[in-house]
């Protein structure tokens, strides 16, 4: 399938589940829980950078021992 098949047929689909999140409500629940998991998802993934950055950011302790 060329590109432009691929292409329409994503624009179908995309069309074809608006119509079904619109007019089913089982279908909007489902698509409201898949967006709020998403959220959570990439709120935590931010949250983990953060505090990886800010690990990597502290200025090291010295052990007390010269040589």
């Amino acid at each position: 399938m060329s590109k432009l098949g691929w292409f329409l047929a994503g624009i179908g689909l995309g069309a074809l589940t608006i119509i079904q999140v619109r007019d089913n409500p089982k279908a909007k629940a489902a698509a409201d829980e898949l967006y709020a998991a998403a959220k959570d998802f990439s709120n935590a993934v931010a949250e983990g950078y953060r505090e990886r950055e800010e690990e990597l950011t502290k200025p090291k302790k010295s052990t007390g021992a010269k040589k």
